[in-house]
């Protein structure tokens, strides 16, 4: 990307919505402009797990400024996330339709694993790059709004990586809900945060890290408060810790609170952050942690600069290893991404020259890693395995991925087989129902497990949810079952409101 490029993150936090925009130099970011507005959308779920009318108002009134900010940028040079409150919601795509229109550009809803490996390239890439820093085992824990990260790493390379629903906006509404600090209070939300960390005692214990790093929020408070205080900038200690919590308590509430380097809009999450904070320091053993500069943002911007290249191959990566770990048949799965990306872009001609930045080149992508995952489901049973593939699609955290894309890929191994009542809704989007078209059919060329004859079918979009398919000739007296199976297709589709033409069959 060349120098002078601006670039731009938007972080859509439980607590805080972040506008990052920085300029390229040399491979580096640096900050050009820097927005955040306090929307406490986290505070906005009700019981229900929906966001409030007033909370998703905040969140579009917002938006709408940054997106004013952000008026003449492209889309490759924005990227938008958002994380737990809205992984959470139950209402989320009410909320992002119109969100998206007030910022002006797409915004992906990303897996908690997903956030904590941004947020590690963000801390990673802006420490000291040396010989001795690139051989420092890392923690890094980033304390947010409704969850809490945690990855072990070296380098730029984050190798575990962990998301836990505990965070300063949902313990303070759980435990300090009227606002009122007492020491029972912080005892009791730190027991009850580390019932929810627990997991983090055999994934993160002592030997595997040498140096601990705190990102964001909570962790960054804490360190500007102790830093008022007297204490050594940017470090976070058990001692500066259990001072603050004797300073909050003689306050007795967040309103009472009069603590240089506190910040009016942290306040009111202070006390849940803090107990989060002293649960992580106890369960792992730490003394002390170092308050980085990075977070999820500047992971984010980092990753625009290769986000075509790099993101793409850890997606494939990201395929393969799951492939892999439910057992599907790697030749199988190349052979139907091969045949079925040959038929899309028959039905759609631009993807066969276009790059992964076009859309027809993103839908082509899309398609290979539906077609290299179809099969996964078989792993827990052969009876309605396209069921259980499109189940753990849905529910996987896969790096690179954002929570709508890992959706659309289970939505395709969903229908790959059988009816497509149970996706009548996604074939309203037409790319969607050509990616489709050509996985079913790529499946049904490819059934007996060995490559089909070259060019045995042609295809080709007809008219207004109107496909055309000619079989080469002598090709339905040579392959019968293949045949039957490409009329029952027809029907399928025809069922769906869709014609399919056939000839030759």
């Amino acid at each position: 990307m060349q120098d002078g490029t601006r670039l731009a993150a938007v972080d859509l936090g439980s607590n805080s919505f972040r506008l990052e925009i920085g300029r390229v130099d040399h491979g580096q970011i640096h900050r050009s402009e820097y927005l955040k507005e306090t929307v406490r959308l986290g505070n906005g779920l009700d019981s229900q797990r929906n966001l409030t009318p007033e909370a998703m108002q905040r969140g579009w009134e917002a938006l709408a400024r940054f997106g004013e900010r952000l008026s003449g940028f492209k889309g490759s040079q924005v990227r938008a996330v958002a994380t737990q409150t809205l992984r959470e919601a139950r209402n989320r795509d009410e909320f992002l339709l119109r969100a998206r229109t007030a910022l002006g550009f797409g915004i992906d809803v990303i897996p908690g694993r997903e956030e904590a490996r941004l947020i590690y390239q963000g801390v990673a890439h802006m420490l000291p790059h040396n010989e001795r820093s690139d051989a420092e085992r890392r923690l890094v824990v980033d304390i947010g709004g409704r969850s809490t990260e945690m990855i072990l790493g070296q380098a730029l390379e984050a190798e575990q990586t962990e998301s836990y629903r505990v965070g300063s906006v949902a313990w303070s509404m759980k435990h300090f809900s009227e606002g009122q600090f007492t020491t029972q209070a912080f005892r009791k939300a730190e027991i009850a945060a580390k019932a929810v960390l627990d997991d983090a005692l055999g994934r993160y214990t002592r030997d595997r890290w040498d140096v601990a790093y705190g990102a964001s929020g909570t962790i960054g408070a804490v360190g500007d408060v102790l830093e008022a205080a007297g204490g050594t900038p940017g470090l976070v200690t058990r001692e500066g810790m259990d001072w603050l919590v004797d300073r909050l308590v003689r306050a007795g509430s967040a309103e009472k609170v009069r603590l240089d380097g506190l910040r009016d809009d942290r306040k009111p999450v202070v006390g849940g952050g803090l107990a989060v904070l002293r649960a992580v320091f106890d369960l792992l053993d730490i003394e002390q942690m170092h308050v980085a500069q990075g977070a999820l943002r500047h992971g984010v911007l980092y990753e625009l600069l290769s986000r075509d290249d790099t993101v793409a191959d850890m997606r494939s990566a990201t395929v393969l290893r799951l492939a892999s770990r439910f057992g599907t048949e790697p030749a199988q799965a190349q052979r139907v991404a091969d045949v079925a990306s040959e038929l899309f872009v028959q039905l759609v001609p631009a993807a066969r020259a276009a790059g992964t930045t076009t859309r027809p080149g993103r839908a082509l992508r899309k398609l290979r890693w539906a077609a290299q995952l179809h099969e996964v489901g078989t792993q827990i049973s052969h009876s309605e395995y396209h069921k259980h593939g499109a189940y753990i699609l849905d529910n996987t955290d896969a790096a690179g991925f954002d929570v709508s894309e890992m959706h659309t890929l289970s939505q395709l191994v969903l229908g790959h087989h059988g009816k497509l009542r149970k996706v009548e809704a996604a074939l309203q989007e037409n790319t969607f129902a050509l990616q489709l078209a050509a996985l079913r059919l790529a499946v049904l060329l490819c059934h007996a497990r060995r490559t089909p004859e070259s060019g045995a079918l042609r295809v080709a979009v007809a008219g207004e949810r109107e496909l055309r398919v000619d079989a080469k000739e002598g090709w339905a007296e040579c392959y019968p079952q293949s045949a039957h199976l490409l009329r029952e297709e027809a029907v399928a589709w025809q069922r769906a409101g869709w014609r399919m033409r056939l000839t030759g069959c």
